[in-house]
């Protein structure tokens, strides 16, 4: 059927949907699915579905099978609630307690079943937990697993950890996982102190274990690769839960984590949560499915964990129409919509059964989501569901279809009714039926004639099924008149309804047609009558009147009906006679044809047998011939195969069967056909076999609780019922009673019995009776006899024992005998014959079938805590029974451990590690001197056990103590402990110090002053203070910071910084000696001086703005941020206007906390800061509140121009109003003549876009008047100037545009319109002013002049800048205007300075630079710890001058850098500087002794002997080893623990290597000491087990190989050095013959070939030349982009798009002063030891300001520069410089600590440069280059030679270079060196650049794979240098483009050039001649 039917039927059933009837069914909790529990316990489920009214509630099993009760084990409540009981192992039956059911439930509306629920019983099962030691180094993360058996960690889960018994919190540095793991984080050597244990519980049982106490062993860290820990795995997870992807490692450097999805970054979502313990991802969506790596990464190695999450959405499923009622034969579709993960299948039932295709039912979809019911009969109403299912996932939806008998009824219809002609009548017929019906007309049994015009039919169906049709007349003529027939059709039946409709007019007769009939049945023949009125309307047959019998009637309306139609009598002619009037008729004549159906006799099939003949005749007696007659079968055509034979005459047919069998059985149809009908007779065949028996019962055996069958098959037809029955007993059966039918019990198809779960009760006799009423019954009885398996019935689930004592364990058990009793320990079998310490006994108990067995342990021991278990075995079953014995004991002694010695005290430690298996309920400590007995001691005793720990009070100071220890349970106390022996330390001073005296110094600083204690109170040398200072203030913690410092005398000082502002303090001071510290002062208070508040005013906003007013209104900071009395607030504000500059800014200072900001411009943007000041200063500004002033009337335009342009028309051009106060809506342009006569102006409306106008049908020769306002929405404003015009046919050239200013950012395109006018048309030319002289805008890529005269200027840069001027000329005159182009560009780079520094904190200072133009809006400050690569950011507000980096690390080197921002962008970066806080490595005091107390076998290190250099010590390394070893052993600690060196042997001497860490550097002691003998006393120094020399010898044997190849190194570079200067002789004489450009160029190429030929065999030795320079890098802060935060420079690629930027933005002219580079050199003095010096530098175009000489000096290498601590010492800051080159000679100028530099300056006199494109010099012009720009990535080669001479004050200025090359950074990875004889190598492993390596080589090297990358030369050309040098600098442009075509991608050198710069040269260099004493090659 197409789409569109079944379409259109759905929508059918849709709109018929309704409530089916008022029972309903439903879901309790259809999301039910799996039920566990546990066997001890049991579980009541009730059934998920239900019903109103009451419904059937029935449980099945998934099978399909009932379930049944059985007895204590399973049962089905009344209500639905399936319960199953407890029960015993014994008793478990997987068909029971480890299935899958289902519940349903019926009514009247149908059947429904949940979906399958998994019920599964867990048993009480023995396992232990087990926690493994773990290690880890100190600073790392532990981990600790909790390991569950996997039989039971589906239900076993921790709940919980311990720590020394103690259980663990989470939080501090202790983690608890989701899936129960411990993370332990920064591991301290204290953890391996503890042990750790994971507590589980039973998830069903509520069972507890606790798993063994498990160590963690600490490490000191080595470097290593990271190790995962704990790692996730694939997995999937529903929508909206949450998930934790655990990820931990460990390695040294700590390990860094990052997660990565499918590749990338993880998102910024506050759902994803990183925690020590991985990542946690909160409600789950769709789109967090993917690929989770966990990247760990260490500086040694990383390692990664993958693992894919897939996110699922529950299954939903809707089912629709939800409720349908409709009709038999009618097409149902129920579509069903899945919601959900993809991958699942669907299923359909119907009342619970599974819907299978058929004739009626189809499934169609691509997952079957849609169920066809064609032609539905009443059998397929109920309730249809639809599953959807995925990996054990289910979910269902139902729908209730009612079908019911639909065939149609008519329910409203129209009577019969007489009209006139013309009169409207309209005719309706109503009819109800499934599916919904369809009505169509008849009129006088012909269809009605539709006519447009006159006669329209409808139909319509109601919302309750109706079907309502009208037939709608408006005009009826008597043909109109007539029977009408509605008849109401669907495909269940039909219904008709008819009356007559009568037209007044003329009566007549419509034609009639002959009509068929079939004998036996009714006929209507209607008289067609049109017209009225009539009289009457008579039939006559054959003349006679009708009706004439029974069988006629003729109705009122003139119908004829003849009832049970005869041939004979009723076929014929027949008259419809119609009296019109009086003695008036009319007639017409009808013939009625009768045609006889066949008529069957009766025929039937007798009684047969098998075997047995049938002969059946089927004989019609009547019916027109011919005749057709045929048989079937059950409905089906019989096939000659089957045994059966048909014989056919005219009027007969018979069926023959020559050997009756069962397969004849069946309904055989007799059909008999003709013209007239079909019709049928249909008989059964009966083959009767009596029953017999195939299969006969059998006496058998059935288990207990298992399934059983008695055997009963039965034969027969018709089919035998089988009846069974049972008489109790063992003995001859008394009464048989029929077995009754339950779930438990059931008769299967053959005749058997199921007995699902037999029953003790079930034994006895059965008897299995079969009858068919076919001869007699038969029956056969049997015995069932009930085996019983074993099963245990009685013993204790746990039990206790004491250790030493007799145990014995009961067991009992029955079942069928005999029974074996079999006992385990643990998993072992236990055989009393091998193990004598085990006994068991078997006690028989015949009368009750039980076995009593006990096993008896002599005695109990520790092992024995384990779980027994008794298994009873018999022939049928096994059962088993689990005991948990539990043996108690007295404790073991706990494990003492001293953890901290004092002078009289001293703090224990314990680990308890077995506690008896009994509480542990207290501790005793007892301690004596160690030369007293056990019978004088001390003791602390009933410690409780939930310590372990105890400090030992009142002790002796430096006495020898013995320590022992007891524990105790409610068995009884363990042995001694293993015995201490323990030193205690001396007494620490008694007095504190004295005239303590408090000085507030700053806002954050108090100086503290005072003398040590007195000297009786010292007890012993006061080694230093500590200082305690807290905050007395409201809200403070009341604890004090500590910060320790070295005595130095008897009067100290010692000055508090970083504290808290304006905030009050209180003071106290302790002095320390070797033993410790003693007590402090009296607090001594004072306040640190005021400062400005930190944060700003609250709530900022504005309540009230106008035109030119705002009210401001914000609240005080919080008290604890004013640092001091707030004096008042300031309002700092400004506007900010739309081309994106700032307006001044003012402020107001006001002592409320609300302001009037009065004159404000109109319509305005403002931002408004508000800051609270103190006496010290002003405070932190409020954020920026934004606000935009009213807007207002316009202020005048800014100017009105009025020109002719024909004889009648003016053109006005004005400007906008130079305040427009308001968004300009409109300009009015008034016009007026003041000699016309008319007294109101002329207005005309000017679209607010277009600032010209032109004026029409004025009169020529008058001059008028024009003006103009501009209009915003607060009204029109003040008009502009007047000015006057005359039309005139003939005008002189007149501009319309306006001059002025137009200010624009660089890199934009700018229009500077001149528009004009004028007869003849004028001529346009653009001029711009440079110096003196107008020079004519040259027209190019970048520069455009329009048709209609606008300048298109694009990317306009800095050099764009100055005056244009614009001229129109015609004939008659010309016109000009001037627009002062101002380009803005980035901000100067800042001047930064250091101001202070302190341990934690650098202060800053700057004075900006110029601002490029545009007002600087803010800063941008980096810094960065020295060598560390990642740069944080800072953003300043504009009006600072100064800021403080805080929370900086004590005496650490920091790099700093500053760059402004304007609306352009960020600026270039000031100079880096460094800066260092204070601070220093720590020192160990050489007067203080090492160890401060040595026993036999412990040491106490001296720690306070460290000074910590003013930063605080973070660790402390220690390395110990006894003398002769080679083993290290290490311990790590921080400078505030006492350290211990335990486990010594005894009187041996020791080795010691100390080394303490802060963040400024490490410190380094060794020492030796020897421990005491056992009895106390010293050793003598012992002789070196090995001979003195060994050291040497190794020593020697290590160091040779080194210093050969030192030498060898040394020998090749010695040698290479002399090649150098041998070639570089020959090219300085070869330079110096003459000044021809022919002759260089020849030398230039000579050294090419010479450096070309050499470098690959000199690669090795040009790296050697790299050692003997220092200082050879490089290095460039960041160039600034005009947007965006700070760029490197060395991150733009020639050739993309940022470079194409870059480039065209750094083209700029000889005046420029916008470009921005800045680089560092190093200047370094080759084969010297003197450090380099290091320059930055600011490099600008070309124009130099000075030409500097030097006095003939040492060669030395000039190269760009990392900065090192070598150079950090003499950075030198400049302000400006004009060249590269004039910065070497700068560099020179500064290295003022060179001997033989004191006085030296430095001239550059002569560069030249090789063309490496064509054998001549080529000038500064762009010809060769391909797209070239003045910024590319040069690859030529050149020379650069300069003059050292005595300084001359009066040639300072003498000359000034021209035209210069502009070095760009390269990468810092890569280095610059410069040699004598002018050959460079550039080192490095990138891809090689597009140069050459040395002098010599061409262009264009390899791209890539190179080792060698060469650097590119640079040109310089200086005063008196000869004409071939110049043309030489000229060609730089060229070869600088040439470079970059072939360069690669090289980011090395850049070259930047000025044409305009090479072109004064070429004036100059006739003037510039002289020599040089002394010639250095820079190349």
């Amino acid at each position: 059927m197409p789409r569109l039917i079944w379409v259109i039927l759905f929508f059918v059933c849709v709109l018929n949907s309704e409530d089916v009837v008022s029972t309903r069914l439903y879901f309790v909790n259809a999301s039910l699915q799996r039920v566990t529990f546990s066997s001890s316990v049991g579980v009541s489920l009730p059934c998920p579905a239900g019903g109103a009214p009451h419904a059937v509630l029935r449980w099945y099993l998934a099978t399909g099978d009932d379930i049944y009760d059985v007895p204590h084990i399973r049962h089905v409540h009344a209500n639905g609630t399936l319960q199953l009981y407890p029960f015993s192992p014994s008793a478990f039956n997987s068909y029971i307690h480890d299935n899958d059911y289902f519940c349903t439930a019926e009514n009247q509306a149908g059947k429904i079943r949940s979906p399958s629920i998994r019920i599964k019983a867990v048993f009480r099962e023995p396992y232990t937990v087990r926690v493994a030691d773990q290690r880890s180094m100190r600073g790392n993360v532990a981990v600790f697993k909790c390991l569950i058996p996997s039989a039971v960690q589906e239900y076993v889960s921790v709940v919980s950890w311990e720590k020394d018994t103690v259980s663990i919190v989470p939080g501090n540095r202790f983690f608890l996982t989701s899936f129960g793991a411990l993370y332990i984080s920064e591991v301290q050597k204290e953890d391996a102190l503890s042990t750790y244990r994971c507590i589980t519980k039973h998830k069903y049982s509520g069972e507890t274990r606790q798993s063994n106490g498990a160590r963690l062993s600490v490490m000191d860290p080595t470097e290593s690769t990271p190790s995962v820990l704990d790692s996730f795995q694939s997995g999937e997870v529903q929508v909206g839960r949450n998930v934790e992807l655990p990820c931990i490692a460990s390695g040294y450097p700590n390990p860094t984590i990052r997660w990565l999805k499918d590749g990338r970054p993880l998102p910024a979502d506050s759902r994803w949560t990183r925690r020590l313990t991985g990542l946690t991802v909160s409600d789950l969506r769709l789109g967090d499915s993917g690929n989770y790596i966990c990247e760990v990464t260490n500086s040694f190695g990383s390692k990664e964990v993958t693992g894919h999450l897939n996110v699922i959405e529950p299954l939903r499923v809707t089912l629709s129409p939800k409720n349908l009622k409709t009709g038999i034969s009618s097409t149902v579709i129920l579509s069903c919509a899945v919601q959900g993960s993809p991958h699942f299948t669907l299923s359909w039932y119907r009342n619970t059964e599974p819907v299978l295709p058929d004739q009626h039912f189809s499934i169609q979809g691509a997952h079957n989501e849609t169920l066809f019911i064609s032609a539905a009969q009443k059998r397929h109403s109920g309730a249809y569901q639809c599953f959807a299912t995925r990996k054990g996932q289910t979910a269902q939806d139902f729908s209730i279809i009612l079908l019911e008998d639909g065939t149609p009824r008519i329910v409203s219809s129209f009577s019969e009714r007489v009209v006139v002609p013309g009169e409207p009548f309209s005719l309706m017929c109503a009819a109800k039926g499934a599916p919904p019906p369809t009505i169509t007309w008849t009129l006088d049994d012909e269809a009605v004639a539709r006519d447009p015009s006159r006669v329209r039919a409808s139909q319509y169906t109601l919302s309750d099924g109706s079907t309502v049709s009208h037939v709608n007349v408006s005009s009826p003529e008597i043909r109109d008149g007539g029977v009408y027939r509605c008849a109401a059709r669907n495909s269940a039946g039909s219904a008709e309804y008819q009356a007559r409709i009568n037209v007044r007019g003329s009566p007549r007769i419509r034609d009639m047609r002959n009509i068929t009939a079939v004998a036996g049945r009714n006929t209507f023949i209607n008289c067609r009558v049109i017209g009225y009125p009539y009289y009457s309307i008579k039939w006559y047959k054959e003349g006679l009147l009708l009706p004439d019998n029974h069988r006629q009637v003729v109705y009122e309306n003139g119908t004829l009906k003849l009832s049970d139609v005869q041939k004979v009598l009723d076929e014929g002619a027949y008259l419809c006679s119609v009296l019109i009037q009086p003695q008036i008729f009319i007639s017409q004549t009808v013939y009625v044809q009768v045609k006889v159906p066949p008529l069957i006799q009766p025929f039937d099939f007798p009684p047969t047998s098998i075997g047995k003949l049938m002969y059946i005749a089927c004989v019609v007696s009547s019916g027109d011939m011919p005749i057709h007659i045929t048989w079937r079968k059950d409905g089906q055509e019989i096939v000659p195969s089957s045994g059966v034979n048909i014989e056919t005459k005219e009027y007969m047919s018979s069926l023959q069967i020559g050997k009756v069998s069962l397969k004849h059985n069946g309904n055989y149809t007799c059909i008999a056909s003709n013209d007239a009908a079909t019709v049928s007779s249909e008989r059964q065949l009966t083959v009767t076999v009596p029953p017999q028996f195939v299969v006969q019962p059998n006496n058998q055996d059935g288990i207990y609780g298992k399934v059983g069958v008695l055997n009963c098959s039965v034969d027969g037809y018709p089919p035998p019922k089988v009846m069974w029955k049972h008489a109790k007993g063992t003995g001859n059966p008394q009464q048989y009673h029929p077995v009754p039918l339950t779930g438990r019990i059931q008769i299967m198809g053959n005749g058997s019995l199921l007995i699902r779960h037999v029953l003790e009760d079930d034994r006895g006799y059965y008897l299995c009776q079969a009858s068919n009423g076919v001869g007699s019954d038969i029956s056969k009885s049997m015995v069932l006899t009930v085996k019983i398996p074993a099963m245990i019935t009685s013993h204790p689930n746990t039990t206790m024992a004491i250790k030493g004592q007799i145990k014995e364990l009961n067991c009992t058990a029955r079942g069928e005998w005999p029974i074996i009793i079999r006992w385990e320990r643990g998993d072992t079998v236990i055989d009393p014959d091998r193990n004598p310490r085990y006994a068991i006994t078997t006690s028989p108990n015949e009368k009750s079938d039980e076995v009593l067995s006990t096993l008896k342990l002599k005695p109990a021991e520790r092992g024995d805590s384990v779980f027994f278990s008794c298994h009873a075995i018999n022939s049928y079953g096994e059962g088993r029974g689990l005991i948990q014995l539990t043996v108690q004991e007295p404790p073991d002694p706990p494990e003492l451990e001293v953890r901290e010695v004092k002078d009289r005290s001293m703090n224990l430690r314990w680990t308890q590690r077995f506690d008896g298996n009994s509480i542990i309920t207290s501790y005793d400590i007892e301690y004596k001197n160690k030369t007293d007995p056990w019978e004088l001691k001390h003791a602390t005793r009933k410690i409780s056990p939930t310590n372990n720990q105890a400090n030992i009070v009142d002790l002796h100071p430096a006495q020898v103590y013995s320590i022992r220890m007891f524990s105790y349970n409610k068995i009884g106390h363990s042995q001694a402990s293993k015995e201490l022996t323990i030193s205690t330390e001396e007494a620490q001073p008694d007095g504190p110090p004295m005239e303590v005296f408090l000085q507030p110094m700053t806002s954050q600083s108090i100086r503290v002053t005072w003398k040590a204690p007195r000297k009786e109170l010292q007890n012993g040398v006061i080694r230093g203070y500590q200082i305690g200072y807290r905050e007395n203030g409201p809200g403070s913690n009341g604890q004090y910071s500590i910060v320790e410092m070295k005595a130095t005398g008897d009067s100290e000082v010692y000055t508090l910084d970083n504290l808290k502002k304006f905030a009050q303090y209180g003071v106290v001071v302790q002095a320390f000696n070797r033993a410790g510290t003693g007590p402090s002062s009296s607090e001594i208070n004072a306040t640190t001086l005021e400062d400005v508040p930190s944060q700003p005013p609250q709530t900022v906003r504005a309540i009230s703005v106008t035109s030119d007013e705002a009210v401001i209104t914000w609240a005080e900071p919080p008290r604890l941020t004013l640092h001091g009395v707030l004096k008042g607030y300031r309002v700092v504000f400004w506007s900010l206007f739309p081309d994106g500059e700032w307006g001044e800014m003012q402020n107001i200072t006001t002592s409320r906390e609300q302001v009037e900001l009065r004159g404000l411009e109109k319509f305005t943007n403002y931002s408004v800061q508000v800051l609270a000041y103190t006496q010290a200063g002003d405070g932190v500004r409020s954020n920026v509140l934004y606000i935009q002033t009213r807007e207002d009337h316009p202020g005048p335009p800014a100017g009105i121009k009025a020109v002719p342009s024909s004889t009648s028309s003016v053109v006005v051009s004005w400007l906008p109003p130079h305040k427009p106060n308001g968004i300009i809506r409109k300009y009015t342009i008034y016009c007026s003549s003041p000699g016309s006569g008319q007294p109101a102006p002329s207005e005309y409306e000017a679209n607010p876009e277009l600032l010209f106008y032109r004026v029409t049908h004025l009169n020529r020769g008058q001059q008028y008047l024009i003006w103009a306002a501009a209009v915003t929405t607060a009204g029109r404003g003040n008009i502009s100037d007047k000015v006057t015009v005359e039309p005139a046919g003939k005008a002189p050239a007149k501009i319309l545009s306006f001059g002025g200013t137009v200010t624009t950012p660089w890199m934009k395109e700018v229009r500077l319109p001149c528009s004009s006018v004028g007869e003849p048309t004028p001529t346009i030319k653009w001029t711009k002013d440079s110096e003196d002289t107008a020079i004519p805008v040259t027209l190019d890529g970048q520069r455009l002049i329009m048709a209609n005269g606008t300048l298109i200027l694009r990317s306009v840069k800095a050099e764009d800048s100055g005056y244009y001027t614009c001229t129109a000329t015609n004939t008659l005159g010309f016109d000009t205007i001037i627009v002062n182009l101002l380009v803005q560009v980035p901000p100067d780079q800042p001047r930064l300075t250091v101001s202070t520094t302190s341990t934690s904190s650098i202060t800053l200072a700057w004075i900006p630079g110029d601002n490029g133009g545009s007002s600087i809006r803010g800063f941008v400050l980096q810094y960065s710890v020295d060598n560390m690569e990642g740069w944080r950011d800072v953003f300043i507000s504009s009006s600072e001058r100064s800021f403080k980096l805080d929370d900086l690390r004590c005496g650490t080197w920091y790099k700093v850098k500053l760059a402004a921002k304007n609306s352009v962008g960020a600026g270039r970066i000031s100079e880096i500087i460094e800066a260092k806080t204070h601070g220093r490595e720590p020192q160990f005091n050489k007067e203080q002794p090492v160890f401060t107390h040595v026993n036999s076998t412990h040491a106490r290190l001296n720690l306070q002997g460290w000074a910590s250099g003013g930063c605080p010590i973070t660790a402390v390394l220690l390395e110990f080893r006894p003398k002769g070893n080679w083993a290290w052993q290490n311990v790590r600690t921080n400078a505030t623990a006492d350290v211990f060196l335990a486990e010594l042997r005894e009187a041996t001497w020791y080795e010691l290597k100390m080394k303490a860490c802060n963040s400024a550097g490490c410190g380094n002691q060794s020492s030796q000491f020897a421990t005491l003998d056992y009895d106390g006393s010293t050793i003598p120094p012992i002789k070196s087990a090995r001979p003195e020399g060994d050291d040497v010898k190794k020593l020697f044997s290590i160091g040779c190989p080194i210093i050969l190849v030192t030498l060898v190194v040394a020998l090749l570079f010695i040698i290479r050095k002399k090649r150098k200067e041998k070639r570089l002789k020959r090219l300085r004489g070869e330079g110096g013959k003459g000044g021809g450009g022919v002759r260089k160029r020849e030398v230039w190429r000579r050294a090419m070939r010479l450096s070309k030929g050499g470098s690959e065999r000199e690669g090795v030795r040009r790296k050697m030349d790299l050692g003997f320079c220092t200082g050879v890098s490089v290095h460039h802060p960041a160039l600034i982009q005009n947007t965006g935060p700070l760029i490197d420079m060395s991150d733009i690629r020639p050739g993309t798009s940022k470079w194409r930027a870059l480039t065209a933005l750094h083209r700029k002219s000889a005046h420029s002063t916008r470009n921005r580079y800045s680089s560092q050199w190093t200047l370094t003095k080759c084969q010297s030891s003197t450090p380099a010096r290091t320059l930055t530098s600011d490099w600008r175009t070309v124009g130099s300001q000075h030409g500097i000489t030097v006095t003939e000096s040492d060669s030395y290498s000039a190269s760009l520069s990392q900065d090192t601590d070598k150079g950090r010492n003499s950075m030198v800051s400049t302000e400006s410089a004009s060249s590269t080159y004039e910065e070497l000679a700068r560099a020179y100028e500064h290295a003022k600590l060179e001997e033989h530099l004191q006085h030296a300056k430095f001239e550059i006199t002569e560069c030249f440069i090789s063309d490496s494109s064509s054998d001549q010099m080529t000038t500064g012009t762009n010809d060769n280059a391909d797209s070239m720009t003045s910024m590319s990535t040069p690859s030529e080669t050149g020379l650069c030679r300069f003059t050292a001479s005595p300084p001359k004050p009066q040639d300072y200025d003498r000359g000034r270079p021209t035209n210069v090359a502009v070095p760009i950074p390269h990468r810092q990875q890569q280095a610059l060196t410069v040699g004598h004889a002018g050959l460079t190598g550039l080192s490095g492993s990138g891809g090689a650049s597009g140069g050459v390596s040395g002098v010599g080589g061409a262009t264009g090297g390899p791209s890539g794979g190179s080792s060698t990358t060469s650097l590119s030369q640079r040109t310089l050309t200086m005063p008196g240098s000869s004409s071939s040098s110049a043309q030489s600098a000229a060609a730089a442009a060229t070869a600088s483009a040439s470079g970059g075509a072939t360069g690669g991608d090289s980011r090395d050198s850049l070259l930047e050039s000025s044409s305009s710069g090479l072109g004064r040269l070429e004036r100059q260099k006739q003037a510039a001649g002289g020599a040089y004493s002394k010639s250095y090659t820079l190349v």
